[in-house]
């Protein structure tokens, strides 16, 4: 039987719940997530290369609960850093944000800083998971980037997917591996071709005015796309950065260990003076209208209702500072052990097999059992076939011998 992708329970909740946003912007198509309290400055989530606004459904439904107000975006098609930059900011513009707090990972963190370079005032922190300053390692690995825009569309997939690193995983990691795979199904050839062209599009992040303190650096210490001499470098332009690592997560650790991430988006708002609003959350009504302000096929969404929290699984963290200055509620503290304490569990995890992975030893079994099939076949027909070659000899010496 042919395996096929799943959506998770808490993301198909969300889907149900959460509006998405689709607004025309110049020649631009902006397709977004907005929900939370309007009065908070949002923190807006910018995906990598192989990541959709869908990829950050869990930041949304905590985040939103403990009354912050996210924004999580796809990249549209831009084709060079400077119509990212302008894009961008008319896209803030729309949607009337001014103060934003930014969290990107890859490509997004890239962007992400590139944004907060060129327009200082409108950027209050950044948040960086697995990213980098410069494209140059990039373009030197993809030779043939000056053609990318005439690629087909499945060798664009191909070539996004090849940088996702498949095998045996930890559960939570190969769902997360499954749910991007799933998401970069859903581009179209001008949204890939214009994301690798912003990775390999020669560009490099300058000084920043923003303030290292008002900078949260997280990585994931297993494994990522992203090679370690760029995120060292990252690290050395930011030394006064907040650290956050993640013992575990892959590529995608806001899928794998969302626990751990928005703990560390809490902790880092808060940090930088961000003060969220749970008084203002409300329950989501049934019929699952809700959200912030916004602007969909010419007409605007004024609902400002919160939805509840989905369930997340368990995770582990450290982080390389003590807590911030500010004293934490006990909440966060509880979290924090919490998750320290379970620091073992991830590593007795059995590994399990991705749904790519799982799809090509299904493809092998399958043949292995219809050559079995056919060899059975064969070695059935072969009695007839002796016994008919039998008949016809002795039938040729008859009509001799007559």
């Amino acid at each position: 039987m042919k395996s096929v992708f799943a959506a998770p329970g808490d993301y198909i909740y969300f889907k149900s719940q959460v509006p998405l946003h689709k607004i025309p912007i110049g020649t631009k198509q902006w397709r977004y997530y907005d929900f939370g309290p309007k009065v908070v400055p949002p923190l807006i989530c910018l995906p990598g290369t192989a990541g959709t606004a869908d990829v950050y459904y869990k930041q949304i439904m905590t985040l939103s609960m403990k009354g912050y107000r996210v924004i999580s975006v796809d990249i549209p098609c831009v084709w060079n850093h400077q119509e990212w930059i302008q894009s961008f900011e008319k896209f803030l513009d729309a949607i009337d944000v001014h103060h934003i707090h930014l969290y990107g990972t890859s490509l997004g963190g890239f962007l992400a800083q590139l944004f907060a370079q060129h327009r200082p005032r409108r950027v209050k922190s950044l948040i960086l998971s697995n990213t980098f300053l410069e494209t140059r390692t990039f373009a030197a690995s993809m030779p043939w980037a000056p053609i990318v825009g005439w690629a087909p569309s499945f060798l664009l997939k191909r070539y996004v997917l090849t940088g996702i690193r498949d095998g045996p995983h930890e559960p939570f990691i190969a769902d997360s591996v499954d749910f991007v795979v799933s998401q970069v199904e859903t581009l179209s050839k001008d949204d890939l071709a214009s994301r690798l062209t912003l990775t390999v599009d020669n560009a490099a992040v300058k000084p920043l005015l923003l303030q290292d303190s008002f900078i949260t650096i997280m990585d994931t210490n297993d494994y990522s796309s992203i090679p370690q001499e760029l995120k060292e470098q990252l690290g050395e332009r930011y030394p006064g950065a907040r650290r956050a690592y993640l013992k575990t997560g892959g590529d995608f650790p806001f899928l794998s260990r969302p626990d751990e991430v928005n703990l560390h988006l809490q902790l880092h708002l808060r940090r930088v003076g961000l003060e969220a609003h749970p008084e203002l959350v409300q329950s989501i009504p049934k019929d699952g209208t809700g959200g912030s302000n916004s602007k969909e096929d010419d007409e605007k969404d004024r609902d400002d209702e919160p939805k509840d929290n989905g369930g997340n699984p368990e995770s582990n963290s450290e982080e390389s500072q003590s807590s911030p200055s500010a004293p934490e509620s006990s909440e966060f503290h509880g979290l924090d052990y919490q998750l320290l304490s379970n620091a073992e569990i991830h590593h007795e995890n059995p590994v399990v097999l991705t749904h790519s992975a799982r799809l090509m030893n299904q493809h092998a079994a399958a043949t292995r059992v219809l050559q079995s099939t056919w060899e059975l076949f064969i070695i059935s027909l072969l009695p007839f076939c002796v016994a008919s070659l039998y008949t016809s000899i002795n039938a040729r010496k008859f009509r001799q011998l007559v």
